[in-house]
Formats: structure tokens, sequence, C-alpha cells
């Protein structure tokens, strides 16, 4: 006769002692009793049901994110993307109104429009520069304010505080996508944002080997709201990956710091230079919303974008063909440097924008800014003998 499994004793009081998180994987979560089990939707929203709700290796990191956010609660979520979605469709319902800034995501604004008008719901998209002056579009039904401050490539700095205080007189919620201060450059709940996202992708993960989003604050009802609406859509999120975020947050700091000055060098050199029309990073004394930022800002992220002397679009081959040490690719807030490119056509579609051309995003990684720097100075060399810019 075969003898049953045994349960093994996974609790904390055995002779093993590690540095790094365990992993907890699991699909069925098993109970003690039957009424454990038939009351098992009490254990939410922090508690485990099943395993789209997560594990003790989910928790662990939605605890040190909150922490980060200055937050009492946080759920995480398999993209940045997802995230946001999660928040939006949480927080509103047929006949809301919605207003988004406009330069928020681009995938942010498609789902939106595409999915969230769909269901019935208003979307009405605001000047990012609106400030307090967002009172006179607010309407009755107007259920949430989303921002995201700077802005996903044209770097707009939102007035927050003006916004959200605005926002507690009307009743209105607040969210923002904070992925470009992360918590450390801007603390977003402080100010008074009721929801703050985050694609952990980036500075969290670090390494541009993971997907994730987080959702981050102070409203139980809200958290409670999050909770259930990742059980019944099934956003489960790996405890694999929420090791190697957790794993990020050990270096973020050290590397956010190494990253943002690098970023001031190199963009205060790329501001002088006789190719470049326009510097949009709000971290430059000088560049558009600087003030803003220093007000309200404690550090820079290491994303920043340039605009250049009107040019053929052969010359940004060019420019990108010499690229070596940056990568052409969409993310951004990991060790290796990346560079984007928006064609002006894509940037003409916004209702409120004051960038008009093309735009090259850049995003800084751990590599000797001086080689970042020189490298970009010799593919715009390159640009100016070619095409006499």
């Amino acid at each position: 006769m075969n003898s049953p499994i045994p349960n093994l004793d996974t609790s904390p009081r055995g002779a093993f002692a590690s540095l790094v998180p365990p992993v907890w994987r699991a699909s069925t979560v098993v109970f003690d009793s039957l009424d454990d089990f038939v009351n098992r939707r009490t254990r939410l929203p922090d508690g485990f049901s099943y395993g789209t709700t997560g594990t003790p290796t989910q928790r662990a990191l939605e605890t040190r994110i909150a922490e980060l956010d200055g937050a009492a609660h946080c759920v995480v979520f398999p993209s940045g993307q997802a995230a946001i979605c999660s928040a939006l469709l949480a927080l509103l319902k047929k006949g809301d109104h919605l207003l988004m800034t406009d330069a928020a995501y681009g995938l942010a604004k498609s789902f939106a429009v595409e999915r969230l008008q769909a269901l019935g719901i208003e979307v009405e998209f605001y000047p990012p520069r609106i400030g307090a002056e967002i009172e006179r579009l607010v309407r009755p039904n107007t259920r949430l304010i989303w921002l995201e401050s700077p802005g996903t490539v044209t770097m707009e700095v939102e007035d927050v505080p003006a916004i959200t205080a605005l926002a507690r007189t009307r009743g209105v919620l607040t969210a923002i996508d904070n992925t470009w201060a992360s918590p450390l450059g801007f603390a977003a709940l402080a100010h008074g944002v009721d929801l703050c996202i985050h694609a952990c992708t980036k500075y969290m993960g670090g390494h541009s080997d993971v997907l994730m989003g987080s959702i981050a604050t102070n409203d139980e009802g809200l958290y409670k709201s999050l909770r259930g609406l990742q059980s019944q859509m099934g956003l489960a999120v790996s405890p694999e990956d929420c090791f190697l975020v957790a794993r990020g947050l050990d270096t973020m700091q050290v590397r956010m710091e190494r990253q943002a000055t690098s970023a001031q060098l190199i963009a205060e050199r790329l501001a002088t230079h006789r190719l470049v029309r326009r510097m949009l990073f709000p971290a430059l004394p000088g560049a558009p919303d600087h003030a803003l930022w220093a007000r309200d800002f404690k550090q820079s992220g290491c994303v920043m974008s340039l605009q250049l002397v009107d040019g053929p679009y052969d010359a940004y081959r060019a420019l990108f063909g010499h690229l070596k040490l940056f990568s052409i690719g969409a993310s951004w807030g990991g060790v290796r440097s990346i560079a984007a490119f928006y064609p002006a056509e894509e940037l003409a579609k916004r209702n409120f924008c004051d960038v008009q051309g093309p735009v090259i995003r850049l995003s800084i990684g751990l590599d000797d800014p001086q080689a970042l720097l020189d490298e970009l100075l010799g593919a715009l060399s390159a640009c100016e003998t070619s095409f006499n810019l």
C-alpha cells in the first residue's frame, strides 16, 4: 500500500535562512477544512484562495512597492499596460466621464478610445499643462482624471498638486502613470493622487527581461476592487517575475542615481549642439517645465527626447545606423541604453501638442556616459556631413 505524500514543513522555523526571497509557485491553494474552503473568498484581498490572486512571493513584492510609494496597498499585474487597463476598468462604468492627459502612453489612450468608449464611457483628452484650469472640463459625471507626468514622448510636466486639489473638491478620483520618475523621483500619493501606477518593467525590473505593472493606493475600497478584478480576469503574475522585480528593487536607487547623473551630462551637452533644435528633458535648466519639475521632483529619470533641425528621413536613418552602444527599441529604464524614433505624423495625431516634427527619445543606461555622448556626437556629425544639415 502506497503511503500518502507527506506535507512539507515550509515554515520559517527551519534551519535554513537566506538573503534571497523564496519563490512560491502555486495554482491550487489547499485548505485545512471544508469551512475554510467554502469561505475561501473571504481571504481576499490580502489572503490566498487561488494562484491567480498571488502567492507569498507576490505579496512580499507588493508590500515593498507599497512602501516605496508611501501606500497602504499594492496590486501587481502582468505588465504595465495590464495595470493601466485594470485601473481604468475597476474605476469606470457606463455613463462615467474620463479626463485623460493628451500626453499619456499611446496604448493607454487607444484603450480608452477603442474599448472604454465602446462600454459607454465618455473619454476626453486635456492639455497636459492645464493645471487648475482643468476645473472647466469637470462634469457632474466625471469619475476619474488620468495623469502622466512627464508625458511619454514629449515630456510635459503636469501641475499634479493643483489638479489633485481640484479633483478632491469635486469628488473626482485621480490616477497617475508615474513610471518616468519612479517612487524615488516623485511621491505621487503624497501629492494627492489616489492611484499610482508603474510599469515595473522599467526601473524596478531594471534589466529589460521582465514585464510587470503595479497599482498602489491608500484607499482600501479601491484596493479591494482592484484585487477582485485581478481575480475575475485571471491576471496572474509569475512568482519568478516577482522575484526578478524584487531583485531589481535592491539596486534601483544606485542604478537610477547613476543613470540620472549620466542623463544630465548628456542632455546638457546635446542642448548646445548646432543640430539640436530642442531638448525635452525637464531636469535640464531652461527646458520646458523645469521650474515645475524642480518644485515637485526629487530626482530625474533617465529618459529624454530631442528634436533636430529640419532634415530628411534618411538623415535619421543614418543617425540610427551609426549607433552601437544604443540599441533601437521602444522600452527604457534598463541597464542598457536605448534609442527610439517618433515620426512627425504620429505626434500630429494628438489634440494638444506643441511639439511639431520628429522626436528622438533616448534612455540612458549604465554605459560609460562619455562613451554614449561620443557616440551621439559622432552620429550627429555623420548626419551633418552627409546631408548638409
